[in-house]
């Protein structure tokens, strides 16, 4: 009979063990997004200084309105994953269900207008001459992947609260695949410069929307759950997934003003800074495996209805419980995870440029952007760690609110380096350190804020 000391002892190992199961198929599915970006980068970085930085401009755009759009999934997660802990299939599936046809309704409306005012848009993010031509060919030429890419989000959500990140992981690895494929063909084989790139990319996401369509439908005729569109369900997840577009509109102002900064610094320093963000974001959504996980597993233990159970000595409920455990565990994972990223993108940040454009003010300007990089990376992952720890627990109220604190405090920042009038690796070295560490600080202090009690847990055991 096992003792009080060895079952504790095997706990942990439980977590780690529930934690890897998800996180590990997610990190692969995670980064197939910025593989794309990556994928593009060094492809059209190839072609030229001008072809990059519209690529960079474009690409920023194009995420920004794609990233407001996230809590498709991350909405999506939370709550099928509470409805799978209630034993509440059918409702998780119709849930689902509304979030795809929410993706269509938003892909349809954001692609006619992308294509309307990608010139406008560009121009007022500072491009002109051959940056703007190429910003706005890039720009129109994804958009006919822009519905895909939103029916991928609202179907990876669904997948992950069913607490299955292997299918994403294998749809995205082989949409990656085919991306490249796509890419070199259309951009060297056909000519087709910068609009190559992003149709690729747009015909690869389509692809993925197809299998993920596929097992959706299937999964929902074997419930018995209808296809139809139910108008009060899509304006449910509409509402839901309100405070968490509050929460992502602040973080792409920030990425959007800090473009804003990097183009007020010349083509080099622009096109530096877009090979650092993609770096970033490939570096962030490989942390964010944990965050992934965070929002399964707590979404579950708070949808089984447990937290209704009666506190303990030390004042937690047996769901309480489980939940800190979880969180304690993926902090300390998320910090170390992220010391690990940061070692190794030092320890490269002299040789990458050259993978990505042979112009050597760009790439010692992308040096200096990644060492900068670097430092910042264990505060990313306890950030985006938290960040999914409360997404899991329904707190979007809370990180809506946090994220508008977050950006008062990082413009002020950001005013100091575009009044500082930096170029080149010193521009972009201030930039990231603003952005990268300063902006980063903030929202570690608020979310580490918010986690030093356990009324985030109530918040999230309150709903459905």
């Amino acid at each position: 009979m096992p003792t009080p000391s060895s079952a504790r002892n095997r706990k942990p190992a439980s977590t780690a063990r529930q934690i890897l199961r998800l996180a590990i198929p997610a990190f692969g599915a995670l980064i197939a997004e910025p593989l794309f970006l990556l994928a593009d980068s060094a492809i059209v970085g190839h072609l030229g200084v001008p072809e990059l930085a519209g690529l960079g401009l474009a690409s920023t755009l194009l995420q920004t309105a794609v990233g407001l759009m996230v809590f498709l999934a991350y909405s999506t997660t939370a709550t099928v994953a509470r409805y799978i802990g209630a034993g509440r299939m059918k409702d998780a599936l119709a849930v689902g269900r509304d979030g795809l046809w929410l993706a269509v309704i938003l892909g349809v409306v954001l692609a006619t207008a992308g294509w309307i005012l990608a010139p406008p848009v560009a121009r007022l993010m500072g491009a002109d001459g051959a940056v703007l031509d190429f910003a706005v060919e890039y720009l129109r030429f994804s958009m006919p992947g822009l519905v895909a890419m939103l029916l991928v989000l609202a179907a990876t959500g669904i997948l992950r609260g069913q607490q299955d990140t292997r299918t994403p992981l294998v749809v995205a690895t082989v949409g990656f695949g085919a991306n490249i494929v796509l890419n070199f063909a259309l951009v060297y084989g056909l000519n087709m410069s910068v609009a190559g790139a992003a149709l690729g990319t747009s015909i690869a996401q389509w692809g993925m929307a197809a299998v993920y369509l596929r097992i959706v439908v299937r999964a929902a005729r074997e419930h018995q759950v209808s296809l139809a569109p139910d108008w009060p369900g899509i304006r449910a997840v509409s509402r839901v997934g309100s405070w968490l577009m509050l929460r992502t509109l602040s973080l792409r102002i920030a990425f959007l003003a800090t473009v804003f900064v990097a183009t007020s610094q010349g083509a080099v320093s622009l096109a530096a800074h877009q090979l650092v963000m993609t770096m970033f974001t490939f570096l962030a959504f490989a942390l964010d495996a944990l965050a992934i996980a965070a929002q399964a597993l707590i979404g579950k233990e708070l949808g089984a209805g447990i937290p209704e159970a009666a506190a303990g000595q030390d004042g937690r409920n047996p769901a309480q419980r489980t939940v800190h455990t979880l969180t304690r565990t993926m902090i300390i994972w998320g910090l170390g995870f992220g010391a690990v990223a940061g070692a190794i993108v030092a320890a490269l940040a002299p040789f990458l440029g050259q993978l990505f454009s042979p112009d050597p003010q760009v790439q010692a300007a992308f040096a200096a952007g990644m060492l900068v990089l670097a430092v910042g990376q264990p505060i990313a992952g306890y950030v985006f760690v938290l960040d999914g720890v409360l997404i899991g627990a329904g707190d979007a109220r809370y990180l809506a609110l946090a994220g508008v604190v977050n950006l008062l405090i990082y413009l002020p920042m950001l005013w100091w380096v575009y009044s500082a009038s930096l170029t080149g690796g010193v521009g972009i070295a201030w930039l990231w350190a603003a952005f990268g560490i300063g902006y980063l600080a903030a929202r570690a202090l608020t979310l580490g804020w918010r986690v030093r009690d356990d009324r985030w847990m109530v918040v999230g055991a309150s709903r459905d």
